[in-house]
C-alpha cells in the first residue's frame, strides 16, 4: 500500500479522534512505529491489519470509517491542497464528477507510483451517473462516497448516494442530481492568494 495512504489514514484518525486512539491501533496492528512516510510503499497485509485495528479502535465498521476519511480529505483545512485539485475538475458538480475519469492518471502525474483504480462515469437518465471502479484498492469506493458527498456540499449541490459491489470486486457509486445549485457552496478561485 503506498504510503500516501497510510498516512491520510493517520492524518484522519489523529485530527479527529486523537493522537491516542491513533497510538493504541497502531500497537493492536503490531507495528513497531506509529508515523508513515508518505512516499514510501508499504506491504498490503500490513496497512490491512492497521485499518482493521482502526476500525476496532473506533468501533465502527470498515464502510463507515473509510467514507468518513474521503470526506476528511477534501472538507479539512489540513487538506485544502487536493480540495483545490479536485475543484479544478469542473465549473460545476457534473462536470467534476466526468472529470473522475482522469483521476488515476492526475494522480500519476502528481505520485508517480500511486496507482488508483480506474473509474468509469457514466450518465444512466437524467440526472443520474454511475461511477465504477475497477477492483485493486479495497474500499475505494467507500472513500470515493465520501470525496463526493463533501464535494456536493463545496459545490452547493443537492445529491443523494448509495454504493454497490459487484461479485468481480468492481465498486459503483450511484449520485442523483437533485439541484445543481441548490445553496452557495464555497468559494473557490483558481488563483492562490499570497499572504
Amino acid at each position: 500500500m503506498h504510503g500516501l495512504i497510510n498516512r491520510a489514514l493517520q492524518s484522519f484518525v489523529c485530527t479527529t479522534y486523537g493522537k491516542e486512539r491513533w497510538r493504541r491501533a497502531t500497537v493492536a496492528a503490531g507495528l513497531s512505529f506509529s508515523e508513515f512516510e508518505a512516499m514510501l510503499v508499504y506491504d498490503d497485509d500490513l496497512s490491512r491489519k492497521l485499518f482493521d485495528a482502526v476500525c476496532a479502535e473506533l468501533g465502527r465498521g470498515a464502510e463507515d470509517v473509510l467514507e468518513d476519511l474521503g470526506t476528511y480529505l477534501v472538507s479539512n483545512p489540513r487538506t485544502e491542497s487536493l480540495r483545490r485539485l479536485l475543484r479544478f475538475g469542473g465549473v460545476d458538480y457534473v462536470d467534476f464528477l466526468y472529470s473522475f475519469e482522469d483521476l488515476p492518471d492526475r494522480a500519476r502525474l502528481a505520485v508517480a507510483d500511486l496507482r488508483l483504480p480506474r473509474i468509469e462515469v457514466r450518465e444512466q437518465s437524467q440526472n443520474r451517473f454511475s461511477l465504477t471502479c475497477q477492483p485493486g484498492l479495497p474500499g475505494f469506493g467507500c472513500a470515493l462516497l465520501g470525496v463526493l458527498r463533501a464535494m456536493a456540499d463545496d459545490y452547493g449541490a443537492l445529491v443523494t448516494l448509495g454504493r454497490s459491489v459487484t461479485e468481480g470486486g468492481s465498486e459503483t457509486v450511484w449520485v442523483a442530481l437533485v439541484e445543481d445549485a441548490f445553496s452557495e457552496g464555497r468559494h473557490f478561485d483558481l488563483g492562490v492568494q499570497a499572504g
